[in-house]
């Protein structure tokens, strides 16, 4: 609830978002429930290596070309250690359609009240911005993708 109402303040304005997070921080605890309904917790997380990527919208262009890019690189970015999880403030239903079209093989949290998103400082009102954090086996954020084409994103995770 705390969640719900911070949002509602931050979208009229009237509070702010916390900083966003940066290299060498300790990435926020976050949970939610992913597309199946399965719970994803940063908890259960610790000691392996994942990447935590925010997006707008489901089903628009960009979005669409960014998950399907993780998808199309999931089997290297997987070789390579990492747990791929996607967040954005749309709810599960839509998440488990845009799942099933593209046949996304990873988890995508439905953030619908921003508590992740604003955790992570990458709302922008009722927007969220498409940002990537990788973060390493100790829960610290390696590297910050932003401003990069969507289909880019995960060529700089393994680029690194």
């Amino acid at each position: 609830m705390k969640a719900f109402l911070t949002s509602v303040l931050v979208m009229l304005g009237i509070a702010s978002v916390p900083a966003q997070v940066k290299v060498g921080d300790k990435a926020p605890p976050f949970h939610g429930e992913d597309q199946n309904g399965r719970v994803i917790d940063s908890k259960l997380l610790k000691g392996k290596k994942y990447v935590l990527y925010f997006y707008p919208k489901d089903n628009t262009p960009g979005c669409t070309a960014q998950a399907c890019s993780f998808r199309d690189n999931y089997k290297e970015l997987k070789d390579n250690g990492f747990t791929i999880i996607g967040v954005s403030s749309d709810n599960k239903r839509s998440h488990a359609t845009f799942s099933s079209d593209y046949n996304l093989p990873f988890a995508i949290i439905a953030d619908t009240a921003k508590s992740i998103i604003n955790s992570f400082g990458v709302g922008k009102g009722l927007f969220t911005q498409r940002k990537t954090f990788v973060v390493n086996e100790n829960g610290v954020v390696t590297q910050v993708i932003e401003g990069v084409n969507a289909k880019e994103h995960p060529i700089k995770v393994l680029s690194k």
